[in-house]
């Protein structure tokens, strides 16, 4: 009998701080940096974001999206037997993100760890999680973006500190003899590492560089817009289904100007987008999930629905999932 991967539930968790793009501006004048609310608004789309406290950490925001996952899905921790989290904020070096939670939802023994694709991470851990499915060494596995990426953030630069926020999303996949992630695609290329970057590293106990995040703005968005149709339309091939056949579309929440372009080349209807980002900000690999679960817990998105969910992010990385909800 085929075996294919279904979403059993979903779960997310925003930090209760909400930073509002007057609060920003404000933050910006102290340090002698112009911007307005109006200025953000028209490249971005964002009016606000959540920032969480100096003492939160990824693990504890992908903790309490996963938990809301299970409840939804209606099975115990105790029953996952694969935990992937995808992230580019870990708690530290090691161990991994994974780990962490994996101890604090008392499960022991599956196999648990991260994928860094950063804002296309939860697209690879997806891809992922839905081959070992596939693959019978999986069949109850929980797929988490958590980030904070407030720490990363150079509040000197006004180009970028206004663009991210923090948050977590989770999934619960399960196997099913009925197909739900129809096809997935992944791609990477290297040749464009620099254009988004935190070059920082770690030796002999220093900080090498900077820990700060690096973007060329232009650069990211050319590239954005021209793989998303692409990777969209391979993965409508390899599922064997058209434009036609997409409910909904959920793209990485990094730009509005970004998301319009690509549903417009797939001729997806404006709102038949998921759009969380001018609330969320950018949530790197959290992005995606928070989205989907915010459609599916207000009714948007139910059972039988078709969504491609695609992300793109540093690497440079790109990829999507069409898959039947």
């Amino acid at each position: 009998m085929p075996r294919y991967t279904r979403i059993a539930g979903t779960g997310s968790v925003l930090p209760p701080r909400r930073v509002t793009n007057a609060d920003l501006v404000a933050q910006l004048a102290e340090r002698g940096l112009e911007s307005s609310h109006e200025w953000i608004v028209e490249r971005t789309g964002i009016h606000a974001r959540h920032f969480a406290a100096p003492e939160v950490t990824s693990s504890d925001l992908g903790t309490e999206a996963a938990q809301r996952a299970l409840e939804a899905a209606g099975i115990s921790a105790q029953e996952i037997d694969l935990i992937i989290v995808a992230t580019s904020t870990p708690d530290m070096v090691f161990p991994s993100v994974a780990c962490l939670i994996q101890r604090r939802l008392g499960i022991v023994g599956c196999p648990a760890f991260d994928v860094q694709a950063v804002c296309a991470g939860f697209v690879y851990g997806l891809t992922v999680a839905d081959a070992m499915i596939r693959a019978g060494t999986a069949k109850k596995a929980l797929v988490i973006g958590a980030e904070v990426f407030s720490r990363i953030l150079d509040f000197n630069d006004r180009t970028t500190c206004v663009l991210f926020g923090d948050g977590a999303g989770a999934v619960v996949l399960e196997a099913s003899a009925e197909p739900g992630l129809l096809a997935t695609k992944l791609h990477a290329d290297g040749r464009y590492a620099d254009v988004l970057c935190t070059p920082g590293t770690v030796s002999g106990g220093e900080v090498l560089g900077s820990p700060l995040l690096r973007m060329d703005g232009q650069a990211v968005f050319k590239l954005a817009v021209s793989v998303l149709e692409k990777v969209a339309r391979e993965v409508l091939e390899a599922a064997g289904r058209t434009e036609e056949d997409i409910d909904w579309l959920i793209p990485h929440q990094a730009n509005i100007r970004i998301m319009q372009g690509t549903a417009r080349k797939l001729k997806v209807p404006t709102d038949r987008v998921i759009v969380t980002v001018d609330q969320h900000g950018n949530t790197s690999a959290a992005s995606i999930p928070l989205a989907l679960d915010h459609a599916v817990r207000s009714g948007r998105i139910g059972r039988g629905d078709t969504v491609m969910l695609e992300g793109v992010g540093g690497g440079f990385t790109w990829g999507a999932v069409l898959l039947d909800f």
